[in-house]
């Protein structure tokens, strides 16, 4: 079973994640955000991930802090679980609809990182959610868990319709890229021989 368990405190923030790559996408989040909590729920849903998080952060700033040290957290949990990727698809791709949004996500679990982000979100809110935090959750966490990922919206009108479906779309894309080959399950899927 590859599984990881992050505990990180700062003055911002404190987090603790529990992830299993081989899950069946049961969640408990509780980040005190809960656009945050709602995204990371259907992630881990998608990814058929086993994801528990719980963040105690200073909110009553704002999100920034919670959102970008979750992504933070999130990131080290995979780079962790991932271990030094022996056998792994290592590629995955999604594109999936969300009633009037369409969605592209795109990853390489190349062990570099780099996030192409091209989401067009119309509104400055969801709720009391921080649209611009979304690009700093997916910075964060590419930047921890050393992959590739790039994000487009291809369509989408609704904000919320927009963020989720990247949410999912890149949940799947990762469900695809970290699942063992089994023609390939002892080897570094590189002409490198690693993959960091």
């Amino acid at each position: 079973m590859r599984t990881a368990e992050i505990k990180r405190k700062t003055e911002e923030t404190d987090i603790y994640i529990a992830l299993s790559l081989e899950g069946t996408g049961k969640s408990e989040i509780a980040t005190g955000c809960g656009f945050l909590d709602h995204m990371l729920t259907l992630f881990a849903r998608h990814g058929r991930f086993d994801l528990i998080v719980t963040c105690n952060g200073d909110t009553a700033v704002d999100d920034h802090h919670t959102v970008e040290d979750v992504g933070i957290c999130l990131g080290m949990a995979f780079r962790q679980a991932l271990g030094e990727k022996r056998g792994i698809v290592r590629y995955g791709s999604a594109t999936i609809p969300m009633d009037e949004a369409l969605l592209l996500a795109a990853c390489d679990l190349s062990g570099r990182s780099f996030l192409g982000y091209a989401l067009d979100i119309p509104t400055e809110k969801v709720g009391t959610f921080d649209t611009q935090l979304t690009e700093e959750f997916w910075l964060a966490f590419t930047r921890e868990a050393a992959l590739n990922l790039h994000l487009r919206s291809l369509a989408g009108q609704n904000s919320h319709h927009i963020i989720e479906g990247a949410f999912k779309a890149t949940a799947r894309a990762l469900r695809t890229a970290v699942k063992i080959d089994p023609d390939f399950a002892d080897e570094i899927p590189s002409t490198k021989g690693v993959l960091s």
